[in-house]
């Protein structure tokens, strides 16, 4: 029984850790909520009032959830900074509070120098955020030059108590973070592999779900893979650690896609497209149960569960015959001598699972050492030996960083000015709805800029921040009338809805909103200034904030969405030609680069686009033919970057994989490739730009052995062709959306 418990907590932890990768919100959410109940308690102990709580509570959140450096040490570095400019903000709003246009032209100096700020990094974000959040909590509270001595007693406090949860109660360090990113990209694989099998039983009723979540775990696989790799550096010992695990999350996730497409075509009636993997609604290939006899089925099933247990099973319980025997036969459909008798697309299922069972290996090796070794058969001791060659063969380096903008061409100088106009429009609307209550539509404002970067942006998150509080204010007021003044009940539930926004944030900005909404119509209730009117007027003042924000990011320096898009998709086509033209020179016998800090850098490059795109993807949009092109055009440059990590990653065995050899005929493949890339990103910068797409016989015809006596392929080689034939033809079809000329077929 309390196996069986142990079994249900761990399925549920796993599930838990797959949709929170790293627990990256509970931890904010916990950590958060922990610092206000402290605070809370020992205000409480001191007899505070019930303002001085709130205050006490909305210091707490702030000092906690404003800081977002990754070392300990800088944490409490600016921690120590942000007590005394929170100091400072709340004595210059007590001071400049009975001078109203003062008051205002200095909050709108430090909105500015808040936005700002940003450019310096982690430390000057949270620095100007802690000095903006502590002005609005005096407003929000009153504040008053005679009050100031027992303020500053409270935030003190708050401060004290964010800092002992931070480095005792609920400790984060980036080495325990990364840790909790790799369990989580471990159960985001096997919830990967129960959706592929889940597509290799689907009837054909059944196949269009089974393929939506093969998709939907495979972007939350790469999601994870992007967080990992975003904390390498950080949460390791050294670079070459940090290379090490990047190499193998790279080939994990490669393994854990290339299985999914194997399936894929093996249930199709044709090849299955890389792009049916990427856009959502692309058309259900035709499928039948798979061309094989029911016993090859049962066998397939059975390795894909047997893949899973291995994903799933922690290091520490490795030990034991039984899954040894496991690694050992799933490593062994690497060898062709173990595949059944079956079709071709069968059989590559099967050395697909080898593929990932390898890449699960290697991952281990690279995080938790070397493992034991003393059930290893032939094949799974090759697969050492190459994996051990590999990580031999891994150097660190460093690469030029891009010349910054300067000016109001920074992106932070240009949204501090837009940021500032913006709220003196919000300023002057709000005193006309009301004189007390102004400050809402500055912060909603404020808000509606952080973390984006063009009008559309800004104009889909003013509309979600309106529409989560306004059904916040709905809950707000049946709220208020439950709780009344029970301050203790009032208190718990303000806590929970801090908890839901910070887990909910990355989520749902309209949740958020909502939670934000309710938890502040509580504290107008502890306030005793609730009423029903004062939260109707806040959804005006949020409406016009959103107005405000939205009229200064369409007339002061504007960064259209096109604009936006077109930027960071010429970045992604960029990245993607020196990717694949390093990975092709490579593959055919030139120098090595650093070719998986370059499919990072792309993959970063398409996440930023794809955020991007949101504004023109979103539902209420009325372009639908623009909405319908955008994502098929994220779609496309997803199946090119896929191709193009898979390529890279080949391309770095080449120094120590004995049968993968350089083979100079791939160059003129990649030619024609990086050429279309090129004309399509010149047609993406100017419209006018000149150049045609190349089209004509496929990769492979070009490099077929003309005369007798030239050697074919091996089935690296064959790969490596079939991935660069994939990649041509996305590079291809994105020059049709993109209104790229292409040339007529010849008759």
């Amino acid at each position: 029984m309390r196996a069986a418990g142990r079994a249900a907590w761990a399925r549920l932890w796993d599930r838990v850790a797959a949709s929170d990768p790293g627990l990256l919100r509970l931890t904010a959410g916990l950590r958060t909520v922990a610092s206000i109940a402290l605070t809370l308690t020992v205000l409480s102990l001191l007899h505070a009032s019930v303002p001085h709580l709130v205050a006490g509570a909305m210091s707490a959140m702030v000092s906690t959830f404003a800081i977002r450096e990754k070392q300990r040490a800088g944490q409490a570095v600016t921690l120590a900074l942000g007590l005394p400019v929170a100091l400072a903000s709340v004595s210059l709003s007590a001071l400049l509070n009975s001078r109203v246009v003062a008051g205002d032209v200095f909050f709108v100096l430090l909105i500015f120098g808040a936005v700002y700020s940003r450019r310096f990094g982690d430390r000057g974000t949270a620095l100007g955020l802690i000095g903006f959040q502590i002005y609005f909590l005096s407003l929000f509270i009153g504040a008053t030059v005679s009050a100031l001595p027992r303020l500053y007693g409270v935030i003190g406090v708050a401060f004290v108590c964010s800092a002992l949860v931070r480095f005792a109660l609920v400790p984060e360090t980036p080495t325990g973070t990364l840790d909790r990113l790799r369990r989580a990209f471990r159960a985001r694989f096997a919830q990967l592999v129960t959706a592929q099998l889940a597509l290799l039983d689907a009837g054909p009723d059944d196949m269009e779900k089974a393929l939506d979540d093969v998709r939907e775990g495979t972007a939350r696989l790469h999601e994870t893979a992007l967080l990992i790799q975003g904390r390498l550096e950080d949460g390791t010992s050294d670079e070459a650690v940090a290379r090490l695990v990047q190499r193998r999350i790279a080939d994990a996730e490669i393994a854990a896609e290339r299985l999914g497409l194997l399936l894929l075509t093996a249930r199709s009636a044709e090849r299955g497209h890389t792009l049916t993997l990427h856009l959502p609604g692309a058309p259900v290939p035709l499928a039948d149960r798979l061309p094989v006899p029911d016993r090859t089925t049962d066998t397939l099933r059975r390795e894909l569960e047997a893949l899973r247990l291995l994903v799933l099973r922690p290091v520490g319980a490795d030990s034991g015959t039984g899954l040894a025997q496991v690694r050992n036969r799933l490593l062994g459909y690497r060898e062709e001598e173990n595949l059944p008798s079956a079709s071709d697309a069968v059989q590559d299922v099967f050395r697909g699972i080898g593929e990932a069972a390898r890449a699960v290996l290697g991952l281990r090796i690279a995080v938790d050492g070397p493992q034991d070794e003393s059930e290893d058969t032939p094949a799974t001791t090759r697969s050492r030996e190459e994996l051990d060659a590999e990580d031999v063969a891994i150097a660190s380096s460093e690469e030029a960083e891009d010349a910054e903008r300067t000016g109001l061409r920074r992106p932070t100088t240009r949204a501090a000015v837009q940021v500032a106009v913006g709220s003196s429009l919000a300023i002057i609307g709000g005193e006309f709805l009301s004189s007390q209550r102004w400050y809402w539509a500055v912060l909603t404002c404020w808000i509606v800029f952080l973390n984006t970067s063009s009008t559309g942006e800004i104009l889909v998150k003013g509309y979600r921040r309106l529409l989560g509080t306004v059904l916040g204010v709905v809950a707000g007021i049946g709220l208020a009338g439950l709780v009344g003044h029970h301050t203790w009940t009032a208190f718990a539930l303000v806590l929970l809805f801090i908890f839901a926004m910070f887990y909910t944030a990355p989520l749902s900005y309209t949740l958020m909103s909502f939670f934000v909404t309710a938890m502040l119509g509580l504290l107008y209730t502890l306030l005793h200034t609730y009423s029903a009117s004062v939260l109707v007027l806040r959804i005006e003042e949020t409406a016009l904030g959103a107005a405000c924000g939205v009229v200064a990011a369409a007339l002061v320096l504007p960064v259209h969405t096109d604009r936006r898009t077109n930027e960071l998709l010429g970045t992604v086509l960029a990245r993607l030609t020196e990717v694949t033209e390093a990975a092709v020179d490579q593959l055919s016998g030139g120098a090595p680069a650093e070719l998986l800090d370059k499919a990072r850098d792309l993959d970063q490059a398409l996440a930023d686009l794809s955020a991007s795109t949101q504004p023109l993807t979103h539902p209420i949009t009325p372009l639908r033919a623009r909405r319908d092109t955008a994502r098929f055009v994220v779609a496309l440059l997803e199946t090119c970057a896929y191709h193009a990590r898979y390529l890279a990653a080949t391309a770095e065995l080449l120094p120590t994989h004995p049968s993968i050899a350089a083979d100079p005929r791939l160059r003129e493949a990649g030619r024609r490739i990086v050429h279309n890339i090129g004309v399509i990103g010149a047609h993406v910068a100017d419209g006018d730009a000149v150049g045609l797409i190349e089209t004509g016989p496929s990769i492979a015809s070009l490099l077929r052995p003309g005369t007798p006596g030239t050697p074919r392929y091996g089935r690296v080689t064959d790969r490596v062709l079939r991935h660069l034939q994939r990649l041509d033809e996305a590079v291809v079809g994105l020059a049709r959306p993109l209104g790229v000329p292409i040339p007529a077929p010849a008759k």
